[in-house]
């Protein structure tokens, strides 16, 4: 094709052959780009390691369900298609920017492979793909600027508000949708001009305006247009390419990576050093994170991944409290003080104490350890592990707050966070119904089924209730089970997640003795911090049921029917307990058993399932006095209410404490019952005369 208008491989500025700067940006760019993410691997490659390379194949698959498909935009719907039209168009538009790139010093070069009908039809996906990035940018800059949702401000104490750079970079953006449309259109129009071949322009899109608009301009204006539109691309492309390791927006470059070795196994704490196996822990001369390349390579990345969209902390029910906790901030200070310490130009600033420098002790004490932030972040970015290590950091130094010290004194001494003697662990046992037995486990009595009831539902007075309904199920339905008695420890859970590794070794150690000395074949447990850690903490032992998996099975075996719910003023709502729903994506199994009961009505709060509100039971937090301006079972109950259901049913003895609390003090006693999932079983179980 006969080109009328000179490409920028031929032209000439100021009299200086044009390829040399189409080849000197591109040079200077890539060179500029290089020094800047080798500095920015520094802080990476001091850290600790972290084995992140295993199973490929299920890795590649996050990875085009998390970041290509853009899995978890949606969520937050406005904000998401946006983020999705500019991520698939910048996809598409990344072709055409390398050849660009290319163009400039070699005329006529086309990426191998679109030089036919696929190439016709790139082309004019590409030019749609560019129209829609352009109206993105402007729909989202003016969302920022004006329509600016709570999530994205800062307040005073971290820092200057982000609305700048992200409405800057937005900028760069449709600056590049310009000048690229405007490069193509300006060589249509003079094509056009004079009555020559010219390439096709989708009609509506950016570039077929572009080309009706220059259609009555002569050559003389067209050609300048053509030349500039390209070098201006050239130059904004590289300079984009160049300041994204400079804020939040590195994340266009490092999310891919994020996904890819995103962690796979839900509800698992890292070890206190990979590579070291819990025997040799002893020998460790420092547990926990206290200097900031104690962290893990994986965690950096985190940092610097962070799209700042504020979903975590929007969805944290600390920071919703009031609790001086904000999963986003956490990542962004972290992030700022790797660019303090670590500059792109200047020395390696000295390393020192992340505590005080970085974050404040309440902050990392706060966190109950319920998932939310890491199961809403579109990039995976990871939090509980970095809180637990700074736990461990604080606690081998001995910084552990005031009303957290008799609970662990209790669990070292006892066994239990409550000081009980390990005789009355049994005494709920004696107001059981009238042929109801509980076979305590040894050697001359051994059953299939071991009943791990864990220390709240051991030592609670109300928390009890769920221990006496559970064994009350168990001998109705016939199942033969038994409990460890005082050979049972506090499971731990709570223990390794507050920071403590070397007491929930020894609560580990003693659980694994009991129970493979016991003999059984199954555990069941009513708690799923407990079903959570017998599955992720433990080995060696058999595997743990939660109990809404046994009612469920008896449910579909018909060994288990119910009589109907007669009043039909009651409305029930299931509460998703953190450690069984997002933990272990048991959603439905309790629902299902729920729903298995005649004439039951059951709603759903607008937090369910994997966005559900934590009860603050986290993390030792039943014991914990922080700072909040209102309690999270308060704030569930509300929920509760707002859904118009005046029954809350859980399935965790935490929640029940702790949304009997919120129901009480929100005013609501005698508006609102909470219970346990085993008691409106028992309630409505059909038992034969």
């Amino acid at each position: 094709m006969e080109h009328v208008l000179i490409s920028p491989a031929n032209a000439t500025i100021l009299g200086i052959p044009a390829w040399i700067l189409a080849v000197l940006i591109p040079v200077v760019g890539i060179g500029a780009f290089a020094y800047i993410i080798a500095r920015r691997l520094i802080p990476l490659a001091k850290a600790e390691s972290d084995p992140r390379f295993d199973r490929i194949p299920l890795r590649i698959k996050n990875v085009l369900k998390f970041w290509l498909a853009q899995y978890k935009q949606p969520r937050y719907m406005l904000a998401g298609v946006l983020h999705i039209v500019i991520f698939i168009g910048f996809l598409i538009l990344s072709v055409r920017s390398i050849s660009l790139v290319i163009v400039g010093f070699n005329e006529g070069f086309v990426m191998p492979g679109l030089s036919g009908a696929l190439g016709d039809v790139y082309n004019f996906l590409k030019d749609y793909a560019a129209t829609l990035v352009f109206l993105a940018c402007i729909v989202a800059a003016v969302r920022r600027i004006f329509f600016k949702p709570e999530r994205y401000k800062v307040p005073p104490e971290y820092g200057e508000d982000h609305t700048a750079e992200a409405v800057f970079v937005l900028g760069l953006i449709g600056a590049l949708m310009v000048f690229e449309s405007l490069f193509e259109a300006s060589h249509v129009a003079a094509q056009l001009q004079e009555g020559m071949q010219a390439e096709f322009l989708p009609p509506l899109t950016l570039a077929w305006f572009f080309s009706k608009i220059l259609g009555g301009a002569s050559t003389a204006v067209l050609q300048p247009i053509h030349t500039s539109s390209y070098f201006l691309h050239d130059l904004i492309f590289f300079f984009f390419l160049c300041y994204l390791p400079f804020g939040k927006h590195f994340h266009v470059i490092t999310s891919i990576f994020n996904v890819l070795f995103m962690k796979l196994d839900r509800g698992t704490i890292k070890p206190v050093r990979h590579g070291v196996s819990e025997e040799e822990l002893d020998n460790l001369e420092s547990f926990g994170v206290k200097y900031f390349e104690e962290f893990t390579w994986k965690n950096m990345l985190d940092f610097y991944t962070c799209v700042d969209c504020g979903r975590c902390s929007d969805n944290c029910p600390a920071n919703a409290v009031g609790r001086p906790l904000s999963p986003r901030f956490l990542t962004l200070k972290s992030r700022d003080y790797m660019f303090e310490r670590f500059p792109v130009l200047g020395d390696i600033q000295p390393k020192e104490p992340v505590v005080g420098k970085v974050f404040s002790e309440d902050e990392i004490w706060a966190c109950t350890t319920c998932g939310a932030c890491e199961e809403e972040c579109p990039v995976l970015n990871e939090y509980i592990n970095k809180i637990v290590d700074l736990r461990r950091g604080l606690i081998e130094e001995g910084n552990v707050p005031q009303s957290l010290q008799k609970p662990l004194g209790a669990l070292e001494k006892r066994g239990n966070p409550y000081g009980m003697m390990e005789k009355k662990k049994l005494d709920w046992s004696k107001d059981l119904p009238e042929g109801t037995e509980v076979k305590v486990l040894d050697k001359n009595n051994s059953s299939d089924t071991l009943y791990f009831m864990d220390s709240a539902t051991a030592f609670d007075e109300r928390l009890q209730e769920i221990a006496k309904a559970t064994t009350t199920l168990f001998n109705n339905l016939g199942t033969d089970f038994g409990v460890l008695g005082k050979a049972e420890k506090d499971s731990g859970h709570e223990v390794k997640r507050f920071g403590e590794e070397m007491l929930f070794q020894t609560l580990k150690e003693q659980n694994t003795e009991a129970i493979n000395n016991s003999g059984v074949s199954n555990i069941i447990t009513t708690d799923p911090h407990a079903y959570n850690a017998l599955n992720k903490d433990y080995s060696g032992i058999p595997q743990a049921e939660h109990i809404s998996q046994y009612l469920l099975r008896q449910i579909r075996n018909n060994q288990l029917k119910f009589n109907p719910v007669t009043d039909s003023e009651l409305v029930f709502t299931y509460h998703d307990p953190c450690y069984l729903g997002r933990h272990n994506l048991l959603y439905d199994v309790p629902r299902e058993v729920m729903d298995s009961i005649p004439g039951l009505n059951r709603v759903e709060m607008d937090r369910c399932r994997d966005s559900s509100f934590c009860c603050g039971g986290g993390g030792l937090m039943l014991f914990y006095e922080s700072e909040e301006d209102m309690r999270m079972g308060q704030k569930r109950a509300q929920m509760a209410a707002e859904a118009g259901a005046n029954v809350i049913v859980v399935a965790c003895p935490y929640c029940l404490v702790n949304l009997e609390d919120g129901v009480k003090t929100s005013g609501m006693e005698g508006q609102i019952q909470v219970m346990d999932l085993t008691e409106l079983v028992l309630q409505y179980m059909y038992v034969s005369s």
